[in-house]
């Protein structure tokens, strides 16, 4: 694929200066790119200088128009580099990501009622049961399951093995890495005379528009209405989101955390790596629990917080300051009780 200079700047809003016709081929890291590439500097102060990358093109940031250069290449100013030239890999990732069959695959068991939108592409050995419908668009890879009465909107992506159980729903454009499952029973038991009886599991999961949920991530149903994922939510590998837990719009959740049932997050909350969460707990708009942190109470807008149980960070950083000095305070205080017991 070749994109000329001209093209990259329409792409991406920005102001080029160089040859309009120049072409690139290729992209890469600002310090490995060479000759075809593009690139990007953030910050021209920082660690990668311009004079030393042999990139055909870089991004730069508006604030270096102006300023003199020893770079050859061409230039595309713009106002956020990084995002630019995440908009120039997309562009790139259109021509070299796999392209898909429309239609269904000889292999797939698709039920007679199932709706199929069109220019969707339903791989080998899918099963699309009673009542599904998969939106305009879609690509199921294969070994896809879409349960019964089960809603896929458009121009989703569904990777290998993934599962949308009954009567769960995925809007638009929702992209599922390999082998989730969305829509397993939660976890509900009441213990009866020594026994855990299992409580049926009759609610639903519904994913909003834009949201993507990584690999071998679980987020299951509700007990009795829906567990609800927030429009452009980011969700990383190895989540498990339990029954009736409702997020907010555009959170982010990463690798290994865990969100125990009813718990509510805001709009924009950032979970991090191998955060807990307990149950019935509420997380408000905008905060930040940062890795490894156990949430055990609501948590108001706009916090961040550290530590299990999770903290104020600020107050968490000063009891593990003191954590750490206690080695040195036990010695000093077994020296203070023997200069005691001698009086």
């Amino acid at each position: 694929m070749k994109l000329t200079l001209s093209e990259i700047a329409v792409i991406t809003g920005g102001e080029p200066d160089g040859l309009p016709a120049l072409e690139i081929t290729g992209f890469a890291p600002a310090e490995k790119a060479g000759e075809g590439d593009i690139a990007y500097i953030s910050d021209l102060a920082g660690k990668i200088r311009l004079d030393d990358v042999t990139a055909s093109c870089v991004i730069l940031p508006l604030a270096a128009k102006g300023a003199p250069r020893a770079y050859k290449g061409g230039v595309v100013y713009a106002a956020n580099p990084h995002l630019a030239f995440t908009l120039v890999m997309r562009k790139f990732a259109e021509e070299l990501s796999p392209k898909h069959a429309q239609g269904i695959h000889p292999s797939a068991v698709v039920d007679a009622s199932a709706q199929i939108g069109a220019g969707a592409s339903v791989g080998a050995h899918c099963v699309v049961e009673k009542n599904a419908r998969v939106g305009e668009g879609t690509v199921l890879y294969p070994n896809c399951f879409i349960g019964e009465n089960a809603i896929v909107g458009r121009n989703c992506l569904f990777y290998p093995g993934v599962v949308l159980r009954e009567n769960c729903t995925a809007g638009d454009r929702v992209i599922i890495h390999p082998n989730s499952v969305i829509g397993a029973d939660g976890f509900g038991y009441i213990q009866h005379e020594g026994r855990h009886e299992k409580i049926p599991q009759l609610g639903r999961v519904v994913i909003e528009n834009d949201v993507e949920i990584g690999a071998l991530t679980a987020i299951d149903r509700a007990t009795l209405t829906e567990t609800r994922i927030g429009a452009g939510t980011k969700i990383d590998n190895q989540v498990q989101i339990a029954h009736n837990v409702r997020t907010g719009k555009g959170c982010l959740i990463v690798a290994q955390a865990g969100i125990a049932g009813s718990s509510t997050l805001g709009d924009g909350v950032v979970i991090a790596g191998q955060v807990g969460v307990v149950d019935h707990v509420n997380i408000g708009s905008y905060s930040v629990i940062t890795a490894g942190s156990g949430v055990m109470h609501d948590v108001p807008e706009k916090s961040v917080l550290f530590g299990v149980p999770a903290r104020p960070h600020r107050q968490a950083f000063k009891i593990l300051a003191i954590i750490n000095k206690l080695p040195e305070m036990y010695d000093f205080f077994k020296k203070l009780k023997k200069q005691s017991e001698a009086k």
